[in-house]
């Protein structure tokens, strides 16, 4: 079985996703597979996608939950999934030919597909569906998953601004951040200090270095009682609509 590194990266690239303001336009996902597909782990399959049996393979998923706290109030949350880069990464320890590994100088999680023959363990292994394995008509046999955008971040024949990961640069919502994570003074972990951001499923163990923010808490929004008894008398609503219009 692969190893891990023996000591913890020096640095801990990683996201920082803000629940709070995702607004679910899947952008993210769209931008990543377009970037993705002939980049490091390329191509990334697309069978179908318009027919009765689409498939394929996307490193980004974006999943929509209605959300209902203690007072019944509900509210409809985003929630962004890709591999999280754990610190102690099942999807590594359990590959029999080294092709999972993570990288000792940023705590990257990759594949090498030259390695990877599709067995499908790291899948099983990972609790968070990050990986995918690229089954489709003409697809690679092998295990996909997210790179943090690796041939992006470190590539200086491009922007400087443009070398984060294409979900980041996308993001019409500034939801999605990245940075270091072992760096305290860096934008991310303040972030995450100052909205109490958290692990995903912290009680496996797996320590991920991608953190998620909470939503905010948001007042209910009640209309004044002598508004809500004029919409409710009867030919009441149209003489509110006309004042709230006019101001």
């Amino acid at each position: 079985m692969t190893s891990l590194p023996k000591t913890p990266p020096a640095k801990r690239l990683g996201l920082v996703i803000d629940l709070d303001t995702c607004v679910g336009c899947h952008a993210c996902a769209v931008h990543c597979k377009e970037w993705n597909h002939g980049g490091l782990p390329g191509p990334l399959t697309d069978e179908d996608p318009y027919g009765a049996d689409p498939s394929g393979a996307w490193l980004n998923r974006v999943h929509t939950y209605e959300a209902v706290d203690e007072d019944g109030n509900s509210r409809t949350v985003h929630f962004p999934r890709s591999c999280l880069h754990c610190e102690t990464a099942p999807c590594v320890t359990v590959c029999p030919t080294g092709a999972s590994y993570k990288r000792s100088e940023d705590g990257i999680v990759l594949v090498d597909e030259d390695k990877c023959f599709g067995c499908g363990l790291c899948a099983w292994a990972c609790p968070y569906g990050a990986r995918e394995l690229d089954v489709a008509k003409g697809g690679s046999g092998t295990m996909k998953k997210c790179t943090l955008c690796i041939d992006r971040i470190y590539n200086d024949t491009i922007d400087e601004e443009q070398r984060q990961p294409a979900c980041v640069n996308t993001c019409p919502s500034s939801a999605r951040h990245f940075g270091d994570l072992a760096d305290p003074e860096s934008d991310v972990s303040r972030l995450v200090a100052d909205r109490g951001g958290y692990d995903l499923m912290p009680e496996l163990g797996y320590k991920p270095t991608n953190k998620y923010l909470p939503p905010r808490a948001r007042p209910v929004q009640t209309a004044p009682a002598r508004e809500l008894a004029d919409v409710e008398a009867p030919g009441g609503f149209l003489g509110w609509v006309d004042r709230m219009l006019g101001g």
